[in-house]
């Protein structure tokens, strides 16, 4: 058995439960960005030197794999869908307190790339943002998911970014974005 079964060669693919829909449908951009961003974590986790971060970013893989494949099962299908739970999100809302009570992770806004393992998370956080929009998207066009996937997302891209942070801080980087002798509103948690 082959992996190129020529059946997407259309322009289409299978949902589980073996529903065909297009490649483009918003289903399908949601779970494929869900993918993207399990890929860059895992390229984030290749290079990252902190076996605790290196950890948590395997466990919150292993749950984007269950919340792609929850995308990618739709309501008529004969499939049950995998759960994502609330204690899935207040997992992730522990390690974003976990990380903000750290004196001085917080003191500004970081401008990426000032750290080679940190710059890495920060391209899975945009990604993360775009497949929180996509979610959004499809389900403003009528799809269903349950509001734990939106959540979920929506902490994830606080915890990744906090992940950037964490390393420079531990590796002594200082990637501040404001220049201490300019005048300025001090960091907010406020996006």
């Amino acid at each position: 058995m082959s992996i190129s079964t020529t059946r997407g060669d259309g322009g289409q693919t299978g949902l589980a439960g073996g529903i065909r829909v297009s490649k483009a449908d918003l289903r399908v951009e949601s779970y494929g960005t869900v993918d993207e961003l399990n890929t860059f974590l895992g390229l984030a986790r290749s290079s990252c030197q902190d076996p605790q971060i290196t950890d948590w970013t395997e466990t919150i893989q292993r749950t984007l794999f269950r919340l792609g494949s929850a995308l990618a099962t739709p309501p008529e299908s004969k499939k049950q869908p995998p759960v994502i739970t609330a204690e899935d999100v207040a997992m992730l809302t522990d390690l974003v307190h976990r990380m903000e009570a750290i004196e001085g992770i917080l003191s500004d806004w970081s401008l990426p790339g000032a750290h080679p393992e940190s710059a890495a998370f920060e391209v899975a956080r945009t990604v993360c943002r775009r497949a929180e929009r996509n979610v959004i998207r499809f389900v403003e066009s009528g799809g269903v998911v349950k509001p734990e996937i939106i959540a979920y997302l929506n902490r994830l891209s606080d915890v990744i970014w906090l992940f950037g942070r964490l390393i420079e801080f531990n590796a002594g980087v200082d990637a501040r974005l404001r220049d201490d002798t300019k005048i300025g509103p001090k960091w907010s948690r406020a996006w």
